[in-house]
Parts: structure tokens; C-alpha cells; sequence
């Protein structure tokens, strides 16, 4: 198909495909399905090789959010039946972290409920993150809070996090209709800030919200521009409690061609299983590790995974090894300071020689 070729030779130079051809992923047949699967793996394997990285999330406060997200059994109004406690002591965070460091995970992912985090919030965090830091020697560890100020990402580096997660989540068309309380600019900005911290920006998308395929595409688009390190790709679990509690729109064919759209036009960056991926790709899931060089081990926030053992038995079925923490995920132009500057002054979507 000269589709998938353009595609392949477009991500082995790290050239932003057309929105026209990330549309036309999105509407290859059934019958292409596992052409689009081969090719997306190419272009998985030229950068990441058979690596998988395991992440581990700690739920540092859950539920009493603020915020509307349709999608979100924390949310302001939510009927969804969770556990809700305020914030963890950073020892029991970090005994919660040793369950995913022993079962391999290489980053610990501090996630907490709310808008954002107060200032207090923010030295509460950075105590956890000593204290993981102290405990496990060579784990990553990211922090995911919510709307940033000024300052605060500045200081969840200086406490030793690599990471930030905000999600944009959806389009901007789209977003109005999945949020009011904040808007498209504020995750933007709030992405902006860790990068220009020098955490490592990590930022995703929900499939399965209702958006069409113009909205996939376009987030996807935002999240290329914006440049981030990693890019989760979650599924959306339609919660009882919240608006979007009937919206099962997904297929295990359409969640791997929305996962082989984002390899394509982010061919370069850590693409993650994110949350939904059992519930929606259910028996295909070892497919969708020749999209995705990164997944989550164990449980979500509120709700839960696959088992752990169940994980590490899929990856080695399926052909690929766990990342160690001696390995640097990302490709060479990516980690080198100079390299990592040059890409960003000529611009994310711009065309780049393969070892620029």
C-alpha cells in the first residue's frame, strides 16, 4: 500500500506526515488492519527496537476533584463509587512505589487529584520524590498534578522529578465539550512550563470520547507541536456516575489504528499503553506492543488493570524485553542537550536528516 510506505519512509526520517494521510489510517479497512500494525512496527523498531518500558502509578490523592472532565470518575459531581483519601506520607507512597520498582517498572508515575497543586502540595510531592529517589537508585519518577504556577515546575525538579504528565486529552474544537472548568490553552501552557523546567514533558490523549476522527488527528497534531518526550494513549473507561458513562465507542481494530496514527506522526518519542487497554484492545493486546514501546503495570487511578505477572508473561510472548534501568529510553537526538536543541529551534514538524 503506498499509504503505509509514504508513512514508514516519512518516520524513519521523523517527517510529520499529512493530515490527510493520518486520516487515512484511521479509515483503512479491517482487511489492512495488520499491514497498518507491520508498518507502524517498523518505524517502532527503528527507534525503540523490542524495548518495553514499564511504568507504575501511585495515586498520591484521590477524588473531591474541582474540575468537570466528563470523562473522569473524580470529577466535581461524580456518582462513580471510588476511594477517596487526601495525600499520602511520602513513606507509604514510596512503599506503594517498591510493589511496581519489584515487579520492573522504570518510572514511577505521583499522580493526585484537583486543579493544581498548592505550594505546600508541591513540598508535600517533593518529599515523596526524595524519598523514592533515596529508596530505589535509577527509577524515574514523574509527577502528574494537575494545572502548574509559576515556580513549581522549577522546584519539582530541583527535588529531583525527571518528568511531568498533563494530558491535553482531546482536540481544541472538542474540548469545550468535555471540560468547562479549564480549557485547551491552560494544558498547553501547563506542558510548556515542565519542558522549559527541564522535566521531561509527558503528555497524551483519551480515545473513545465521542470526537471524530478530525479530533484524533488534531490533538495528535497539537501533541507534535508541543514536542513532548512521551506520549500516553488512553482509552477511555466509560465510569457509571459520569456524562460519558455510555459512550463505548471502541473496537480493538480502531484502538490499534489510533495507535499506529500516533506512532506515524510521533515516530521518535515514548508512545505508552495507557489506561483502558484491556478493557478495549482486550485479546489484541500484544499487537498493540508493536505500536507502543511503553505500558503501565498493575492498576490505574480508580480503576484496575491487568495483572502484573499477566503483563510481564504478554511482553515475552510476544517477542519483546523489559527496559532495564541502565537503558536510556529515548533515541540519542533526543537526550543529547545540543541535539535536543537543535530539533526544537528548527521545529517539531519540520523534515530532519536521519541523524540530526
Amino acid at each position: 500500500m503506498d499509504l503505509l510506505n509514504t508513512l514508514v519512509d516519512k518516520g524513519l526520517r521523523r517527517e510529520l506526515p499529512t493530515r490527510a494521510e493520518a486520516l487515512a489510517v484511521l479509515a483503512t479497512s479491517d482487511d489492512d488492519l495488520l499491514d497498518v500494525v507491520a508498518a507502524a512496527g517498523r518505524v517502532r523498531r527503528h527507534w525503540f527496537g523490542r524495548r518495553v518500558k514499564l511504568n507504575y502509578l501511585v495515586n498520591l490523592k484521590s477524588g473531591l476533584c474541582p474540575e468537570d472532565c466528563s470523562y473522569c470518575s473524580q470529577r466535581l459531581g461524580s456518582r462513580t463509587e471510588i476511594l477517596k483519601y487526601t495525600w499520602l506520607k511520602p513513606d507509604e507512597a514510596s512503599a506503594v512505589a517498591a510493589a511496581g520498582v519489584g515487579g520492573g517498572a522504570k518510572r514511577v508515575c505521583l499522580v493526585a487529584s484537583g486543579r493544581g497543586p498548592t505550594d505546600r502540595d508541591v513540598d508535600r510531592v517533593a518529599e515523596t520524590v526524595s524519598a523514592i529517589k533515596e529508596r530505589h537508585q535509577g527509577v524515574e519518577v514523574c509527577a502528574c498534578l494537575g494545572l502548574l504556577s509559576d515556580g513549581q515546575a522549577e522546584r519539582l525538579r530541583a527535588a529531583g522529578a525527571d518528568a511531568y504528565n498533563h494530558n491535553l486529552n482531546t482536540s481544541e474544537a472538542n474540548y469545550g465539550d468535555i471540560c468547562t472548568t479549564h480549557d485547551f490553552a491552560d494544558r498547553q501552557e501547563t506542558v510548556r512550563r515542565a519542558r522549559s523546567a527541564g522535566l521531561s514533558a509527558c503528555s497524551g490523549l483519551i480515545a473513545g470520547m465521542g470526537e471524530t476522527d478530525e479530533d484524533l488527528v488534531d490533538v495528535v497534531f497539537a501533541l507534535r507541536e508541543l514536542d513532548p518526550d512521551s506520549v500516553p494513549v488512553n482509552f477511555l473507561i466509560p465510569f457509571e456516575g459520569t456524562p460519558l458513562e455510555k459512550e463505548w465507542n471502541l473496537t480493538p481494530q480502531r484502538a490499534l489504528r489510533i495507535l499506529a496514527m500516533v506512532r506515524f506522526v510521533c515516530p521518535d518519542v515514548e508512545v505508552r499503553l495507557a489506561g483502558g487497554r484491556e478493557v478495549h484492545l482486550r485479546s489484541l493486546q500484544p499487537l498493540a506492543l508493536h505500536l507502543a514501546n511503553s505500558v503501565f503495570l498493575g492498576d490505574y487511578l480508580t480503576s484496575e488493570g491487568q495483572a502484573g505477572k499477566a503483563d510481564l508473561d504478554m511482553i515475552a510472548d510476544a517477542g519483546f524485553e523489559v527496559e532495564g534501568t541502565d537503558t536510556t529510553t529515548l533515541p540519542g537526538h533526543r537526550t543529547d542537550a545540543e541535539g535536543l536543541v537543535a530539533v526544537r529551534r528548527r521545529g517539531a514538524g519540520t523534515e530532519l536528516p536521519p541523524n540530526a
